[in-house]
């Protein structure tokens, strides 16, 4: 089967959409199926059969950096599904009508077209923003033959803003590659390390950890704790600052940017992962990435997404912006060893739902269905 993923966005960024597309791209590619992808801007040279047809903006979006696609020649996009001749078109969704919507149209009749809602709005500016999109692009939809979403609040979403209906088949994680994270941070004195891992931004919640550190400063409940925080962002110097302020310099770590590469590192080196984001999230890739790195136990904001992984254990859930409660839990999983054990326990089986073994061959499934279904059309 020859797929083309389509994304509007650059293939040089390693965000959630991004690394769906390219976990499962290279599930597909070692099953030995043909996989292109067909995205905005991007450089990076280390991937085959990547065709970047558009230039990019940059912009931000749900608090988040990322690019849109100045509008692609239909020429060369019309060149290229005629050379290619896909099986199968998945469009990673809502999308740009300069990009995406182009390749929708331009599709042979016999190319099925899948697509997969991957956001949830964090504010009413980018609800609004979604509501319109769905205006602009109602006669591309037309041509889908699946639609999906990486969980239930996604499909909510979807349903509600684009009035599309989609079936739930999770992100992919490639959990193998977790499992061989090694304990880089594991301290020779004993202390546990508590890793944030995140982008340092306000829906991130990191702020809120700080504020629950320092709940837990003034209760000496810290003596035996140490604190990574990894990620770069707008917020960084103000975190900083928050921590010389409050007197947290000896406690908390700021180690910058964590590459693909070494997450599952940082992960496993984790006693607790703490994920405190308030909103926005439609999943929670980065909670399943630190249930199979081995983390003892994840933390995790109180949100829709982040609930769809943590679905049964509201007890590791919290509502980052209340300090008090925040710094209770933190201080129960600090003190308690054998709370963390069961905690770990249930994390290493959830995370294996999440593979991308299991969820690459629902994928798969969705695509022979469309492509059974066009053939008997024809």
């Amino acid at each position: 089967m020859k797929i083309g993923f389509v994304l509007d966005d650059s293939l040089d960024k390693t965000d959630g959409v991004q690394q769906y597309v390219l976990t499962l791209g290279q599930w597909l590619s070692n099953t030995g199926h043909e996989v292109h992808y067909i995205t905005g801007q991007t450089n990076r040279t280390d991937i085959s059969n990547i065709h970047s047809l558009s230039r990019n903006m940059g912009v931000r979006f749900n608090q988040n950096y990322m690019t849109t696609p100045l509008p692609a020649s239909r020429r060369k996009i019309k060149q290229l599904l005629l050379e290619q001749h896909f099986d199968v078109l998945h469009v990673q969704m809502p999308y740009s009508p300069f990009l995406a919507g182009r390749v929708i149209k331009c599709a042979p009749k016999n190319t099925a077209i899948i697509g997969t809602f991957h956001i949830l709005p964090y504010s009413r500016l980018e609800s609004l923003a979604t509501r319109l999109l769905s205006i602009i692009l109602y006669g591309s939809r037309k041509r889908f033959d699946r639609v999906l979403s990486v969980s239930k609040p996604a499909a909510e979403f979807a349903l509600s803003y684009f009035g599309q209906v989609s079936s739930v088949v999770p992100n992919a994680v490639d959990v193998r590659r977790f499992y061989r994270g090694k304990k880089i941070w594991q301290r020779s004195d004993g202390k546990l390390t508590i890793v944030y891992l995140g982008r340092l931004v306000e829906r991130k919640g990191c702020m809120y950890l700080l504020m629950a550190l320092r709940e837990l400063k003034k209760q000496k409940a810290l003596k035996d704790v140490h604190v990574i925080i990894a990620g770069k962002g707008p917020l960084l110097s103000s975190l900083q600052k928050f921590v010389r302020d409050n007197r947290l310099t000896k406690l908390v770590k700021f180690v910058g940017y964590v590459s693909e590469e070494d997450k599952p590192d940082i992960l496993a080196s984790a006693d607790i992962a703490v994920l405190p984001s308030i909103g926005g999230e439609s999943f929670g890739i980065v909670l399943v990435e630190a249930m199979a790195a081995g983390a003892d136990v994840v933390i995790a904001g109180d949100n829709t997404g982040y609930r769809t992984v943590m679905t049964g254990h509201g007890d590791q859930l919290i509502d980052p912006t209340k300090t008090t409660e925040f710094a209770d839990l933190l201080k129960e999983f600090i003190s308690s060893k054998n709370a963390r054990k069961s905690a770990k326990k249930w994390q290493a089986q959830r995370a294996k739902q999440y593979d991308v073994e299991n969820v690459g061959k629902q994928i798969l499934k969705v695509y022979q269905q469309a492509l059974k279904s066009k053939f008997k059309m024809r």
